[in-house]
């Protein structure tokens, strides 16, 4: 019983603390003039006024604002019962509408005070995550960087490469992908590798790195960075040809035959994409199915790359995308 009690007073202290100060010292205000007329309203010889003075409603306006702000200049005199009765009432209401209107005061104060603190730590909270971040970016985007050669030599014919303009074109098409099995020809690669193992193992690294950054680093202040950095993560979780599409296992233990027969079977993938035309269905042609979803995760992932490598950049000098 005692804390049902002691429950349902809490909660009215705890409403009646989040009224506004306004609408406390609105009741205050509002209360003069209704005890006036209440004044004006009782018989004559409740009060004892003084000589010459007035009994209209603004003498009794003015007896009334004396009486709620407890001045009580003793001009004005409840001499008996109801008189009495009101006065000591809109003195109590007065008492009662200033200190709960100082009460509210202090709790917006102090509301104040909570939602400055708090809005401090969230400032200081993203700052800290941001300088992770910005340590970070560096070597994102040298990652990124090395990605998207990747995918131009990847999507790019040899006749094509090595041009004045070597960077990653999303436009690209399936039949850009025939040359996937030749080296990549890139200053950053000096192995004789495929370019498209050299892209496999490119991805792999970007996603453990993003991975890495999205567990070390709160992205929610940075909500397109996460989306892209979780996409690309997953894109490349889903991926599931990367074993079939490098020469290191379609080659199986090394010996020249198995290297030989790996061999022809790369020229001929490259020959099938070279020269198919149509809608992307592979159902008569499985040795292309796993080209289709490289296809699929380079359009995608680079798309992401490209998106990220602009927004890094410009979270790195502080600008807008």
């Amino acid at each position: 019983m005692n804390g049902t009690v002691s429950d349902k007073v809490k909660h009215f202290f705890h409403v009646v603390s989040n009224i506004r100060p306004i609408v406390w010292i609105g009741l205050y205000v509002v209360a003069t003039p209704v005890f006036a007329l209440i004044y004006w309203a009782l018989p004559d010889g409740q009060f004892r006024i003084p000589d010459g003075a007035g009994t209209d409603f603004g003498s009794w306006l003015y007896y009334s604002i004396v009486t709620i702000t407890t001045l009580g200049f003793g001009d004005y005199t409840p001499a008996h019962g109801w008189a009495q009765a009101v006065t000591a009432v809109e003195v109590m209401c007065g008492l009662i509408f200033l200190g709960l209107f100082l009460n509210a005061v202090g709790s917006m104060k102090s509301e104040i005070d909570v939602g400055s603190e708090i809005e401090r730590q969230r400032r200081l909270r993203e700052a800290e995550q941001k300088d992770r971040l910005l340590k970070r970016i560096p070597h994102l985007l040298h990652q990124l960087n090395i990605f998207l050669s990747y995918c131009y030599a990847v999507t790019t014919p040899v006749g094509r490469r090595g041009g004045e303009d070597v960077s990653f074109n999303h436009g690209f098409s399936f039949n850009d992908l025939a040359d996937m099995f030749r080296p990549s020809g890139l200053p950053i690669d000096n192995t004789r590798l495929p370019a498209v193992e050299r892209l496999l193992a490119s991805a792999s690294h970007m996603s453990l790195l993003l991975d890495s950054v999205q567990n070390s680093v709160d992205l929610r202040q940075w909500p397109d960075v996460l989306e892209d950095s979780f996409s690309f993560v997953a894109d490349y979780q889903m991926f599931s040809s990367s074993d079939i599409l490098t020469r290191r296992l379609t080659i199986g233990a090394g010996a020249t035959g198995a290297s030989d027969a790996a061999t022809d079977r790369e020229a001929r993938i490259s020959r099938l994409v070279a020269g198919w035309q149509g809608e992307l269905n592979f159902d008569n042609e499985p040795e292309l199915q796993p080209v289709g979803e490289l296809y699929s995760f380079v359009k995608e992932c680079g798309a992401i790359a490209l998106r990220l490598e602009r927004r890094l950049t410009a979270i790195a000098f502080d600008k807008p995308e």
